[in-house]
């Protein structure tokens, strides 16, 4: 259950971030979808997530 909060309030916070995170080409990885529901577009980041974890993991074991 724990994991399901988190997941849902990164996808808000993803949201709120979309527009400045696309400058960096975050968004638009393969494995990343978008839903539009009426005027909103959802975006669901899996692919930037897994990216984002790799580069962490590996400036984790670097320093």
């Amino acid at each position: 259950m724990r994991w399901l909060i988190v997941f849902v309030l990164t996808c808000l916070v993803w949201n709120g971030l979309q527009p400045w995170l696309e400058r960096f080409g975050l968004g638009r990885v393969p494995g990343d979808f978008s839903v539009r529901v009426g005027r909103r577009t959802w975006h669901f980041p899996l692919g930037s997530s897994v990216l984002i974890t790799l580069v962490g993991l590996a400036l984790a074991r670097w320093l």
